[in-house]
C-alpha cells in the first residue's frame, strides 16, 4: 500500500495534459493524444508481443502500416517516399544531411560543403550539419523576422549543398516569399530542406512539394498526435523526392505481388542510421490518427491551431510587461515567441522568475527558447487545436496575476515556486560542470578524483 501511495502521489505531482492545459510548451506542439491510440498501441497483444527480429512472414500487418502510413503523409506532403527510422527531428535532420551528400557526391560536386540556414530556425537546422561536416551559414532576421531575400542570394554559391529552414519559424512567423529563397537556392544548384517542425498550422493547407522543398521532415510525434513528454519517444519522418529516394537508410518497406518485405537492395543508400526500424508505436500512433482525422479533419485542426493561437496572442500582447518582438502588429501562425524585457527593466524579474511562479497555478513552466536568445526574456507558447477559449483564458489570466505580483508584490515572486514539491532549481547551478554528475557512475568517478564541487 505505501508504495501505492507513493506513485499515486507522484501521478499527481506531475503536470502533463491529462491534469492542466500544456500549451506552455511552445515549439513541441503538446497536443491531445487520443486514448485508443494509446490502448491499441500499449495493450495490444498483436502489437507489443512483435519483435522486430521475427521472420517478416510473421509481422506483415506491422509493414502494412508503415507503408500505408507512408503512402498518407506522402500525401499530406507531396513528397515521394518517407524513412520512419529516425528517433526525432534533429536525427531526421542529420539523416537529411548524409542524404545531401550523397546526392552530389554521385554528382561527382564534392566541393559543396556549406549549408545555409536561418537564426529562427530549429538549431538542428544548423547543429545537424554541423555535425555531418557541412559549414553553417546563419542568415539573422530583418525587421519582419525573417532574413532579407538578398541576403539569401548573397550567401549561395558554387559551395552552397543545400538550404535548411524551417517555416513558419519558431518566433511563429510565416515566411511568405519563401518560394523565392527555394527558387535562388536550385538556382546555383543546392537543395532545398524544410525543417517540418512548425507544420501544425498549416498541414493540410500548404504542402512543400509545391513550393518545391526537395527534402523534409515531419515530427510524428508532434504534429501527428503521440505523447513525448520527457523528451520521448519520437520518430523523425524523413521525406524525399523521387530523385533522392535512392539515398534513403536501409532496410524500406516494400510490396511485392504477395506480401510486404524489407529492402536491402539500395546500392546509393547512406545505410542504417538507427537499429531496427525505429520506433513502431509512434509509426502506429500516426497510422491511427490520420485514419480518424481524414483530409478535413487535418485541415481543420490546422485552422483551429491557428484561430487559438491568434486569440491568446491578443491577450497576451496586452498583459503588463509582455513585448512581441519583429514584425509589429503581423499575425504569428501556431505560435508566438514573447518577451519579459520589459518586466525585467520595470522590476528586475525576468522569464525564469515568471516561469517558476506559474508552477505554483498548477501549470507546467513554459518553453522559452532556443538558444541564442535573440529575443529578450523570451516565452513561447502554442496552444495547438487542442484547447478551449475557457483554457486560454485561464493562462492568460495566470500570466497576468503573476505580472501584477511582480509590479506590486516581489516578495512573491522572489521566493516563488511555493507549492512544487521542489524549490526553485538555479539553472547556473544545472549547468555547472563541477556540481552535477547526472548519472552515479560519473558522480562516483568524479568524487574518487576530487573533482566534484558542493552544489
Amino acid at each position: 500500500m505505501r508504495v501505492n501511495r507513493h506513485f499515486m502521489r507522484l501521478t499527481q505531482e506531475v503536470m502533463g495534459a491529462d491534469i492542466t492545459p500544456d500549451l506552455s510548451q511552445g515549439t513541441c506542439t503538446m497536443k491531445y493524444s487520443p486514448k485508443v491510440q494509446e490502448h491499441t498501441a500499449a495493450r495490444n497483444e498483436n502489437l507489443v508481443d512483435v519483435h522486430p527480429l521475427q521472420d517478416v512472414s510473421t509481422i506483415q500487418g506491422i509493414l502494412e502500416i508503415y507503408k500505408k502510413t507512408e503512402e498518407m503523409v506522402c500525401e499530406i506532403s507531396g513528397m515521394d517516399a518517407f524513412n520512419f527510422h529516425a528517433g526525432g527531428g534533429a536525427a531526421a535532420c542529420y539523416e537529411g544531411a548524409c542524404v545531401v551528400r550523397a546526392y552530389h557526391k554521385s554528382r561527382g560536386d564534392e566541393k559543396r560543403d556549406e549549408i545555409i540556414t536561418t537564426i529562427f530556425s530549429h538549431p538542428c537546422d544548423a547543429g545537424a550539419p554541423a555535425t555531418a561536416g557541412y559549414k553553417v551559414i546563419t542568415l539573422m532576421p530583418n525587421e519582419d523576422g525573417v532574413p532579407d531575400l538578398e541576403a539569401m542570394k548573397a550567401a549561395l554559391s558554387e559551395r552552397t549543398a543545400a538550404i535548411f529552414i524551417t517555416n513558419p519559424e519558431d518566433t511563429g512567423i510565416f515566411n511568405p516569399r519563401i518560394k523565392e529563397y527555394v527558387d535562388a537556392a536550385h538556382e546555383v544548384g543546392a537543395l532545398c530542406y524544410y525543417d517540418q517542425a512548425n507544420v501544425n498550422g498549416i498541414m493540410g493547407i500548404t504542402r512543400a512539394k509545391e513550393v518545391g522543398f526537395d527534402i523534409i521532415h515531419y515530427n510524428l510525434h508532434k504534429t501527428f498526435s503521440s505523447p513525448h513528454g520527457g523528451m520521448g519517444p519520437g520518430c523523425g519522418a524523413l521525406g524525399v523526392r523521387e530523385f533522392l529516394k535512392p539515398f534513403l537508410p536501409v532496410p524500406r518497406v516494400e510490396k511485392d505481388q504477395e506480401k510486404y518485405y524489407l529492402d536491402y537492395d539500395c546500392p546509393e543508400s547512406i545505410g542504417k542510421i538507427r537499429t531496427f526500424m525505429g520506433n513502431a508505436h509512434v509509426v502506429l500512433r500516426t497510422y491511427m490518427w490520420i485514419k480518424q482525422m481524414g483530409a478535413e479533419g487535418i485541415r481543420e485542426a490546422a485552422i483551429c491551431s491557428v484561430l487559438n493561437n491568434q486569440y491568446l496572442m491578443k491577450k497576451v500582447s496586452k498583459i503588463k510587461g509582455v513585448e512581441i518582438y519583429y514584425a509589429p502588429g503581423k499575425r504569428r501562425i501556431e505560435q508566438c515567441r514573447y518577451s519579459w524585457n520589459k518586466l525585467k527593466e520595470d522590476t528586475g524579474f525576468g522569464t525564469v522568475d515568471v516561469t517558476k511562479r506559474l508552477i505554483d497555478f498548477g501549470m507546467q513552466h513554459y518553453w522559452q527558447s532556443h538558444h541564442p536568445h535573440i529575443v529578450p526574456e523570451p516565452f513561447t507558447l502554442e496552444p495547438t487545436e487542442s484547447y478551449s477559449k475557457d483554457d486560454l483564458d485561464e493562462y492568460v489570466a495566470i500570466l497576468t496575476e503573476i505580472s501584477r505580483e511582480c509590479y506590486e508584490e516581489p516578495e512573491v515572486i522572489r521566493s516563488a515556486p511555493h507549492n512544487a514539491p521542489i524549490h526553485a532549481i538555479l539553472a547556473d547551478e544545472v549547468d555547472d560542470y563541477d556540481k552535477i554528475a547526472v548519472t552515479w557512475r560519473q558522480w562516483q568517478k568524479r568524487i574518487q578524483a576530487g573533482t566534484m564541487k558542493d552544489a
